[in-house]
């Protein structure tokens, strides 16, 4: 059994500090780094990308609204057009980053209200996959377990991971509880790892109504943002281990 812990990170910006990047990369195995738009510069961009490199943590795209006021957790009314624009803008400013330190993207993940409008909209999720197999068709594309998303990129010829989070609570629907709800984040270590169990050993996660509902564990994902991000990184990564889960990137699949 296997399964990839994933980061969103690089969110700082100018003299903005946001996360423990650092210590995040000794737990995960893949980093989503922010490119600019919902958060992230050109300088934390690089800096991000050399200490994952340094710790051998595969390096994806996360790219977001341009929205840095709302950390791109508002939505917006975008075209498929200007959402395929987006994406392969911002791919390609992180791609270069990484490249120019003599590594390889491994991956793309939408962020925020992007990734979870996605996840919704059979047309922005055929866009987001059409701008990365433009962009690369060897880039593998994370999205919600069981969402549009995931269907797109499969149809275009995408390899895709299902993900699922280890630090938010799921609908009956099988979507996140939306963040204004008051019970939308986990906040607890120890359920966040049980929760982060069942999903991989038992194909199955417990929704805010009481009702379980199946799901598809390929990577899961701790917000970086998150006020116990390194706590649940060390937990959840030990608890896998602990239960037989090798932890890996996709990479290495």
């Amino acid at each position: 059994m296997i399964v990839d812990l994933n980061c969103d990170m690089g969110e700082s910006f100018g003299n903005y500090e946001k996360g423990n990047d650092e210590a995040l990369l000794n737990f995960v195995t893949s980093a989503n780094i922010a490119c600019g738009f919902h958060a992230g510069d050109p300088s934390i961009m690089r800096k991000t990308v050399q200490i994952a490199l340094d710790k051998g943590v595969a390096i994806g795209a996360h790219p977001g609204f341009p929205d840095l006021v709302g950390f791109g957790r508002r939505n917006i009314d975008i075209s498929p057009m200007e959402t395929y624009d987006i994406i392969v803008y911002q791919i390609g400013a992180l791609q270069a980053f990484v490249e120019a330190q003599g590594g390889n993207l491994q991956h793309v993940k939408p962020h925020g209200a992007l990734y979870n409008m996605a996840a919704v909209q059979p047309n922005l999720a055929e866009a987001i996959s059409e701008a990365i197999y433009d962009v690369n068709s060897e880039l593998i594309l994370y999205g919600l377990a069981g969402s549009h998303l995931v269907k797109a990129g499969e149809k275009i010829g995408l390899r895709t991971a299902q993900e699922v989070f280890a630090d938010r609570t799921y609908q009956e629907d099988g979507t996140l509880t939306p963040r204004k709800m008051n019970n939308a984040l986990i906040t607890d270590d120890s359920e966040s790892s049980h929760q982060v169990i069942r999903m991989v050993k038992e194909g199955v996660v417990m929704s805010v109504e009481g009702i379980e509902i199946p799901i598809q564990a390929d990577t899961i994902c701790i917000h970086g943002d998150g006020k116990h991000a390194l706590e649940f990184a060390r937990k959840v990564r030990k608890e896998l281990e602990v239960n037989g889960i090798s932890v890996q990137s996709w990479r290495k699949k």
